[in-house]
């Protein structure tokens, strides 16, 4: 954990603005631009639509009602930021960009069109577009609470564990769970009350947790502690319960983390989540405190028990 964080803490600072420097006007307007809409010149994009025209000649041209040419891009070409002007008198959008795919596919596209059919040309953005999608999210969400009440029905007629309900003597599960929990929170909440934080962060991922701003900091603190927590988990799973039945507890406790996250991401942007969040946090640390957690140790085999009494393991009566 302490090398995953150090080794993610190098990264490359700014340099620091010389002094007595007086930037130009244009940089002005640069600077202006980037700090409202968080991309610039020489910035990366990758279509993600099914294609994106681009007009050949000057915008006014467009804009004055002259006929134009042309040009296409295909999905998933890479385009890089060329130009950007605006137009007042566009009563559409008056923010025109130029944006290249090599040295002969060159054009400029409006603003919005383009931000409708392109992504940010990284693995993170690309990351962030596919679950932010409400729709997405809704019927994600339907076929995840199918399947999760399925795989939880085949689990109670095989008489399986499965967190919450018959679950092991293990808290990383738990805490697994709670953690997806607020990680699904901090995201909603993130874009509800501070869209233009996400915005900027969206356009300039990283993983660093120290890099951004604190509520940023905290949603990424969240994501590592599930990929540390996950490995903790399988771990001890994989360690208490048999192949066969290790599987079928990590596929229940899969199903319990996709529904938790689907359903408290959806409904935190209606504030709906925030109670709900509460109210689960209470209901699984009260599961399993009351029935999961083992309070005493067998005094003959030393396996650990939920109550005094006859040790299911080796029969020997512990008073």
């Amino acid at each position: 954990m302490c090398v995953v964080i150090l080794l993610q803490g190098c990264y490359r600072q700014e340099s620091p603005t010389p002094d007595g420097w007086i930037p130009t006007e244009e940089q002005v307007d640069s600077v202006s631009f980037y700090t409202t809409h968080h991309y610039s010149q020489n910035y990366n994009f990758v279509v993600t639509g099914d294609s994106l025209q681009l007009i050949v000649q000057q915008p006014s041209e467009a804009v004055s009602g002259m006929l134009v040419d042309t040009i296409t891009v295909q999905k998933e070409d890479r385009l890089v930021v060329a130009d950007i002007v605006t137009l007042p008198v566009d009563t559409v959008d008056s923010v025109w960009v130029q944006v290249a795919r090599d040295q002969l596919t060159m054009g400029w596209v409006h603003e919005k069109d383009m931000l409708e059919r392109v992504s940010p040309d990284n693995v993170i953005s690309r990351f962030i577009d596919f679950f932010s999608d409400t729709h997405l999210l809704i019927m994600l969400g339907i076929v995840v609470l199918c399947m999760a009440l399925f795989i939880v029905n085949r689990l109670y007629r095989h008489n399986a564990h499965i967190v919450h309900f018959r679950d092991i003597d293990s808290f990383y599960p738990t805490l697994l769970t709670l953690l997806v929990a607020a990680s699904a929170v901090f995201y909603s909440t993130i874009q509800l009350l501070n869209p233009e934080s996400w915005r900027h962060f969206y356009y300039h991922p990283t993983l660093n947790p120290f890099s951004v701003p604190l509520h940023l900091g905290m949603f990424l603190f969240s994501v590592w502690a599930i990929f540390i927590v996950g490995i903790a988990a399988f771990d001890d799973i994989r360690r208490r319960l048999s192949t066969g039945q290790s599987l079928l507890y990590i596929l229940g406790l899969a199903a319990v983390c996709s529904v938790v996250y689907v359903v408290l991401s959806v409904s935190t942007l209606y504030y709906i989540g925030y109670p709900l969040f509460c109210a689960y946090v209470v209901f699984a640390l009260w599961r399993y405190f009351r029935y999961s957690r083992a309070k005493y140790i067998c005094g003959h085999c030393g396996r650990h028990l939920h109550s005094k009494g006859r040790c299911p393991y080796c029969g020997v009566e512990n008073i």
